[in-house]
């Protein structure tokens, strides 16, 4: 038997790579002052990247539910990495667009559904836990490879930056593709003594999108997301903003923040797999409301804002972690990869919704309405219950299967 933490090795190897996505502003001064481009157009490229990879998840999902997540991985790692490669040449922002956002894109979307999947088939006994340590690695993607991009922009310049990221990223994903399988049905009675009924309770997305709930946890995924986005994407403008920090000091709100994020995607999956996956969701909406509160009417000084801001990120994780069981809990794992493609779909948008809210009303008035979107999932999270396709046991989401 195939030790089921080689399938976890390469899962945490595949996503800090694909995370590194997350380090995306460093490139936006070096682009400006090589190409004299607007701050605003050059940032449109890490929209377009974001929009492509969740919507490329649909398909990819799909695709390695048929062919499996080894030869989606590494089809995605290839083109992750000459979208890098191909937008070293960019000398316009369509170029740039077109290599890094759509190509790259499709390659980080291709790729990320591939391990999240395979990890979670592999640990029914683990699930939350696993699927928080499988996606940890993204969170922690933008924080490792944050000054290997600063050391390369400093000696080689940006546009070979691109180059040598996309050979790094091509290498290391495809040999993280190459530990990626889905384990033998009867492989899986040998890693749990757990009843395991969603074997035998498996969706089509079909039939998944033809459910009441995956519509109610469509939405509560967008609105834990959209406040944890709203508060990462603004983390140092609210620090000189709000709280009259220097940018030095609010800066830092960035490094807590990836931190804790990662942490919060493998604690708080884990505490799942205990408290039953709505339990922790309860938790989590109810405390994202109360910091988004404080955050809108409290006077934060430096600590406080720190504080506030790594708990966002913690709770962030945790939605990050909670959805992939959720949606292994409801729909089964035969057609994981797919399932949780549309499911995805709510963070993809979710990114957008975020900056949107803040452009068209204050930062303090869009916490106060995020923290409002919580109580209204918490209040979802209580209400939702398991699709009754096949009959599940009673206590089946208490048991964190």
């Amino acid at each position: 038997m195939m030790n089921r933490w080689f399938v976890v090795l390469g899962a945490v190897l595949i996503q800090l790579n694909l995370g590194a996505v997350y380090a995306w502003s460093l490139f936006n001064q070096p682009l400006m002052s090589k190409f004299g481009w607007e701050r605003e157009d050059v940032v449109v490229t890490f929209s377009i990247t974001i929009a492509t990879f969740a919507l490329a998840t649909i398909f990819a999902g799909r695709l390695q539910d048929k062919i499996g997540p080894r030869w989606v991985a590494s089809i995605g790692g290839v083109m992750l990495g000459l979208g890098l490669i191909l937008a070293s040449f960019a000398t316009s922002l369509w170029q740039l667009y077109f290599f890094y956002g759509v190509i790259g894109g499709i390659g980080i979307g291709m790729t990320y559904v591939c391990p999240l999947s395979a990890c979670v088939k592999w640990f029914p006994d683990k699930r939350g836990l696993i699927s928080g340590v499988a996606v940890a690695g993204f969170g922690l993607g933008g924080l490792i490879f944050k000054p290997i991009i600063e050391l390369l922009i400093s000696s080689v310049g940006v546009s070979s930056t691109f180059m040598y990221l996309g050979f790094i990223y091509l290498i290391l994903v495809v040999a993280g593709a190459q530990l990626l399988k889905n384990p033998p049905v009867e492989e899986l009675t040998k890693v749990t003594s757990k009843p395991l009924p969603e074997l035998s309770n498996n969706f089509s997305s079909k039939q998944m999108l033809g459910t009441y709930q995956f519509y109610l946890l469509w939405v509560m995924f967008l609105f834990g997301t959209m406040s944890g986005l709203m508060v990462i994407s603004f983390a140092v403008d609210i620090g000189v903003d709000i709280v009259q920090l220097d940018m030095e000091k609010a800066a830092n709100a960035v490094m807590v923040i990836a931190l804790f994020n990662a942490a919060g995607r493998i604690v708080l999956g884990r505490v799942s797999d205990t408290l039953g996956r709505m339990n922790t969701l309860m938790l989590i909406y109810g405390a994202t409301a109360l910091i988004m509160f404080y955050m809108s009417t409290g006077v934060m000084n430096y600590v406080t804002f720190l504080g506030s801001v790594s708990l966002i990120g913690f709770c962030f994780g945790g939605f990050l972690a909670l959805f992939p069981s959720i949606t292994a809990d409801f729909y089964g794992t035969r057609n994981m990869g797919a399932n949780y493609g549309f499911m995805y779909q709510a963070y993809g948008i979710s990114a957008f919704v975020g900056p949107f809210v803040v452009k068209v009303i204050p930062l303090t008035q869009a916490f106060f309405f995020s923290a409002l979107f919580c109580l209204v999932a918490l209040v979802m999270a209580k209400l939702v219950t398991v699709p009754a396709k096949k009959e599940l046991p009673e206590n089946y989401l208490k048991q964190g299967a």
